[in-house]
């Protein structure tokens, strides 16, 4: 449930609401609205709800009390009514910019990594993207350059000046990873990896995460769900194509998911069109895609020299066709209001 507070609720009275939840046997999640202070009582339920609501509605300062009947419950449009932003800096995920994170699937080397750096960003990508940890479907592809790779990304972040944005993969690995980046990704692999998820929770780093290709919208949302139980607030969710009997394409890209999510939910909502295709002459088409649906945001993969590329060559696109790309999700960016 949320216990909604008057916009002149006192800190006593705040006191006293978060005092009751906590001597109730719940666990209190508190959002900072524009207008008015915002409860989340989480935790199991073993008294009738009717006389649960009557418990808190009865208190000074308590404007109403909600039910939450959906099971995910931090991140909810009916905890969280306005659109929250995630910020990291001068970086700012949400609200009226649309942002763009580009760079190559994997790091290769230092040169192959600035080049698409400098790139991305003339082009005006906000963050840059690269792989230092690789999930392959074979073990004897190439899994990644490890902490070397990271090394050369922060170089080419700090550089260009864009804020770092990479896959962790093992929560053991998660220190090492925030030495280097700004921003975490959860990749669709690892979407339901629960320790993961309250480890990323814990540390408090913004999280990208990606809907697993089997994965229901409820089930990318509980996965969410995960982070924010642990205090972590910024997370932004990222559609990335799903399994489907439709094979033409490497995945189903779900428009659907983007304008069905921010319905649903308060959090940001990426899209990558370069998982969800597979393929590079598809990536520019669903991006002009999901900007007009509603996204927040793109990740995009880019590699100087697509057919050298260790992994993922086939969906990346050139530099030159990078920024053709950005040149139309801008003109349909603008079309709806927004800017890129």
């Amino acid at each position: 449930m949320v216990i909604v507070m008057q916009a002149s609720a006192t800190p006593e009275q705040m006191r006293q609401v978060l005092h009751l939840v906590e001597t109730s046997g719940f666990h209190a999640h508190i959002n900072d609205g524009v207008e008015r202070k915002v409860v989340a009582v989480l935790g199991e339920v073993d008294i009738d709800k009717v006389e649960l609501v009557d418990r808190f509605e009865n208190l000074p300062g308590v404007e109403k009390v909600n039910l939450i009947s959906a099971p995910f419950k931090l991140s909810s449009r009916q905890y969280h009514p306005e659109d929250y932003i995630v910020r990291d800096g001068n970086l700012a995920i949400g609200g009226n910019r649309v942002c763009i994170a580009a760079g190559p699937c994997s790091v290769e080397s230092p040169e192959q990594i600035m080049e698409s750096a400098i790139a991305v960003r003339a082009a005006g990508a906000s963050m840059l993207r690269g792989g230092a940890f690789k999930p392959r479907s074979s073990p004897h592809s190439f899994q990644g350059l490890g902490e070397p790779g990271l090394k050369m990304l922060a170089e080419a972040g700090e550089e260009t000046g864009l804020p770092v944005i990479t896959e962790v993969m093992d929560a053991h690995d998660l220190d090492l990873v925030c030495r280097y980046a700004q921003f975490l990704q959860i990749g669709a692999r690892n979407m339901q990896n629960f320790t993961l998820l309250r480890a990323v929770g814990q540390c408090g780093y913004p999280v990208l995460l990606k809907r697993g290709p089997g994965c229901r919208i409820k089930d990318l949302l509980m996965a969410a769900e995960y982070v924010l139980c642990e205090g972590n607030s910024r997370v932004v969710l990222c559609e990335r194509g799903i399994t489907t009997f439709e094979d033409a394409a490497r995945n189903t890209t779900d428009i659907n998911a983007i304008p069905i999510l921010k319905e649903l939910s308060h959090l940001p909502v990426f899209l990558d069109p370069s998982h969800s295709t597979g393929e590079w002459r598809w990536v520019t088409p669903i991006a002009r895609a999901g900007i007009a649906a509603g996204a927040d945001g793109l990740i995009i993969e880019v590699h100087p020299n697509p057919q050298a590329a260790r992994s993922d060559g086939r969906q990346s696109l050139k530099p030159e066709r990078f920024a053709e790309m950005m040149r139309q999700v801008r003109a349909i960016a603008e079309a709806v209001g927004r800017t890129v």
